[in-house]
């Protein structure tokens, strides 16, 4: 086995060529990445870093760590892009992995951390959210290292202040609020308490270590408050409080609690799928004694555990118990989860391996089929094998744009390698597996899937998804309106043409709010018969343009009109 320092080289060269390359390709086509990424514009724009007022007159809905983070990053390019919006969340999963690989080596061993970086990167939930420009992964990052911090503090005997941890978990609070504190303190202290540390020694110690992790963001919150004022303090109750309780003003993601296992099942894809494979290669026992001698034995078991593992179980089982109590569930709540998840996997994986599971071989037989058969369905739809007709339903005409985007797809030099790799890999595996150990075998497969991530978001993402995108439509909008405001109506609250907004540099106000007398007026086609029966006494509406397709934010037909006060 390679040594630690060259092993750390080696995981950051993989970390940023998997995602330093790609960030910019794909345009925006979701409501929430353009949302985020327009604050940071209008930072710049307006001068304001505290509480500017964006997308016709909206506050950020979250503190603004991550919009400085863009806005300092877009001052070296000289504008807000795409890629300055991502390269956030990117950063700090990198940073993540790399301490985690850190931490875990000098714990647990150089193999086993390497092993649990690798598939940190490659599950599908955490590699999504590094290429999203959201909050959640720089969330996700500040919470996981705060956990690390506070864990050597405790190592040493929670001697001297976890400064290092009170500024992570600050920067975790101007992240997303609050729950970037409470998290690293829960579970922290309830890892101290299974070690048998005193409660009322772990509460006061944990509650000042709390309390000084908010005097950073007291200072944004006292100046975003002067800013704000009580609209300002309605909102963060909102944000935090009334999201925990289920009593948002919009929609906010209700599930029950089994959504949590069923998003950390398919998140954690395609782990997912050895642990199945892995549980018909097992040679199961019965159980003996009564329930109680069960209990027993667990509590025994929990109390032998090693410190590194203790901690990474209780990291899972207190964040996942948490993001249950909440009517409002998302995926990437969970997120913070994962990198411990990824611990158990390459345990687990180790296990099977000193075994001699068939699990690992049928595993890596799928993942290597999957690569063969990703380019073969590309060259299928290249040379135009797979017809128009095989589409049916509502979603029809979007996967024949679909299509038509990946035969029409200009490729280099680069793309061909991308695009090549995943087959290369699969032939590879298939040659050698019977040669190679198990363990090799294992690396192998990762490999196959770093590569099959590779091709998808180099070329086949984007491709499909700037499909999706109302970039197209931004700027045929900008020919009709090359300045000033254009006017919008949504009639949902809360929803706008995000999108549109930032591809036209913040200029979509709201209709409403304003009242103008002339200008143009952008709804969808769903919301103008609601626009005709609030203005249209006081209203002329002349049609100017119409979309041809969906547009991403408001899923329906576009029109840009120009109005005329009656």
């Amino acid at each position: 086995m390679m040594s630690k320092k060259i092993l750390f080289i080696v995981l950051t060269l993989i970390c940023a060529f998997t995602f330093l390359p790609f960030l910019g390709e794909t345009y925006f086509h979701t409501k929430g990445e353009p949302r985020e990424a327009i604050v940071a514009y209008t930072m710049l724009d307006s001068g304001n870093w505290i509480l500017p007022v964006n997308n016709g007159g909206d506050m950020a809905y979250k503190p603004p760590f991550f919009h400085w983070c863009i806005a300092v990053f877009s001052l070296i390019t000289g504008e807000v892009t795409e890629y300055t919006s991502r390269l956030p969340s990117a950063l700090a999963l990198i940073a993540m992995v790399l301490t985690g690989f850190l931490f875990f080596a000098k714990r647990r061993g150089v193999q086993l951390a390497f092993l649990m970086g690798l598939i940190t990167l490659t599950n599908f939930e955490v590699n999504r959210a590094g290429f999203a420009c959201r909050v959640d992964m720089v969330l996700t990052a500040f919470i996981v290292m705060s956990l690390y911090s506070l864990y050597r503090w405790h190592e040493k005997g929670c001697k001297g202040f976890p400064w290092l941890a009170t500024l992570l978990m600050g920067c975790a609070m101007l992240t997303k609020g609050p729950i970037g504190i409470i998290l690293p303190c829960l579970v922290i202290g309830v890892y101290r308490l299974v070690k048998g540390d005193k409660f009322l020694t772990v509460l006061v110690q944990m509650a000042l270590v709390g309390i000084v992790s908010c005097i950073l963001p007291a200072l944004w919150y006292i100046a975003a408050y002067q800013e704000g004022g009580n609209d300002f303090i309605t909102l963060v109750m909102e944000e935090n409080f009334g999201r925990f309780m289920g009593k948002m003003s919009y929609e906010s993601h209700e599930n029950p609690a089994y959504y949590n296992v069923i998003t950390v099942f398919a998140g954690f894809v395609p782990y997912t799928l050895l642990v199945l494979l892995s549980l018909f290669s097992l040679k199961y026992t019965k159980l003996s004694g009564k329930p109680r001698e069960w209990w027993k034995r667990f509590v025994t078991y929990i109390r032998q555990m090693d410190d590194a593992r203790l901690f990474s179980l209780l990291s899972i089982v207190i964040i996942f118990v948490f993001y249950c109590i909440p009517k409002s569930k998302r995926s990437v709540y969970l997120l913070p989860i994962y990198p411990f998840l990824a611990y158990f996997m390459a345990e687990y994986i180790l296990y099977l391996i000193k075994k001699g599971s068939k699990a690992i071989k049928a595993y890596g037989s799928i993942m290597a089929g999957l690569g063969i058969l990703l380019l073969l369905v590309f060259i299928a739809v290249k040379c135009g094998f797979i017809p128009e007709t095989i589409f049916k339903g509502r979603h029809a005409g979007d996967n024949i744009d679909y299509l038509h985007a990946l035969k029409d797809l200009s490729m280099n030099v680069f793309s061909w390698i991308l695009v090549i790799l995943p087959l290369a890999g699969g032939i590879y595996y298939f040659r050698m597996q019977s040669k190679n150990s198990l363990l090799t075998n294992m690396y192998v497969t990762i490999a196959v899937t770093f590569f099959i991530y590779w091709s998808l978001l180099g070329v086949y993402q984007p491709a499909v998804l700037n499909v999706k995108s109302d970039k197209a439509i931004a700027e045929q909008l900008c020919d009709y309106v090359p300045e000033g405001k254009i006017y919008s109506y949504v009639g949902i609250d809360m929803l706008r043409f995000f999108t549109i907004n930032f591809y036209n540099k913040d200029r979509v106000a709201l209709f409403e709010k304003e009242l103008p007398r002339e200008g143009y007026l952008l709804v969808g086609e769903n919301d103008i018969e609601k626009f005709n029966s609030y203005y249209g006494k006081d209203y002329k509406l002349d049609e100017v343009y119409r979309s041809s397709r969906r547009g991403c934010d408001i899923r329906s037909i576009l029109y840009l009109f120009h109005f005329t006060r009656k």
